[in-house]
């Protein structure tokens, strides 16, 4: 009876020690594998909308209290998910060359600034509709999240953008600015950066030297801490300590009868 008992004892410690390997696998790949260049929770309209998530494939998720809060739900840490909401946010940006292509042609024509700005900004909301052509659960996550953000199930209108921002020529380069919160979510921070209207003097702040680094608590270090890396030695150490004991116990026992 005794023998048995020990012998659960040296499972449970086997048991113990890999769910512990496990565990710090999972931390070690977290904390490997990505980093972005530019720090998105320095950017306030990023910031309001995502939250830090180490689990998460690119660090961040939507955070449920942000306009993103519709997507929250989704599984960020999901590498298949997510990459499949990546190639589908590039073709809609890919998409945007339209509205290049007509600002260009209307520039040409001699139009006014407002009527280019109304005509780039309408266009852009249909483009944004258009993406989900084929996800029709997405076009209603889409309608509500305009409703509770703009008060237009088709997005915000010229004339909201012109009393939010003040000026046409601002409402034309929104129009081809993307939300800086699910392009971090997505993996896409960096190449859209330029497109986010960051004010320069920001710019220090954000981008940081060769010499610096992101602040921890903002971003997922290219490795793990060192602090991080002790605590993993402790526990492995204790759990095979544990094993080791329980194993020459056992041989006492055995060698004792």
């Amino acid at each position: 009876m005794k023998e048995k008992n020990i012998q659960k004892r040296i499972i449970t410690s086997v048991v113990s020690a890999l769910v512990l390997l496990l565990m710090f696998t999972g931390i070690a790949r977290a904390a490997t594998e990505f980093r972005y260049q530019h720090d998105p929770m320095q950017n306030p309209d990023a910031a309001k909308d995502i939250i830090v998530n180490l689990n998460a494939v690119y660090g961040y998720s939507p955070s449920p209290d942000g306009s993103l809060k519709l997507f929250a739900s989704e599984d960020w840490t999901d590498e298949a998910v997510v990459e499949k909401g990546r190639q589908e946010r590039i073709a809609y940006l890919a998409s945007f060359q339209e509205l290049y292509d007509m600002l260009y042609e209307m520039q040409d024509e001699g139009y006014e600034i407002e009527m280019i700005a109304r005509k780039i900004s309408t266009r852009r909301n249909e483009l944004r509709w258009e993406s989900y052509k084929d996800d029709p659960e997405g076009l209603e996550t889409l309608k509500q999240r305009n409703l509770e953000k703009y008060g237009n199930e088709l997005g915000p209108t010229p004339e909201y953008l012109f009393e939010q921002y003040g000026s046409w020529e601002t409402v034309i380069t929104k129009a081809f600015s993307s939300n800086p919160g699910m392009d971090a979510c997505l993996g896409l921070y960096d190449e859209m950066y330029d497109t986010y209207l960051i004010p320069d003097e920001e710019e220090e702040e954000i981008v940081p030297s060769e010499e610096e680094t992101v602040p921890e608590e903002n971003a997922i270090p290219k490795t793990g801490d060192s602090n991080e890396l002790v605590a993993v030695l402790v526990m492995l150490a204790l759990s095979a300590s544990s094993i080791l004991g329980a194993g020459l116990l056992f041989r006492r026992k055995i060698t004792k009868e």
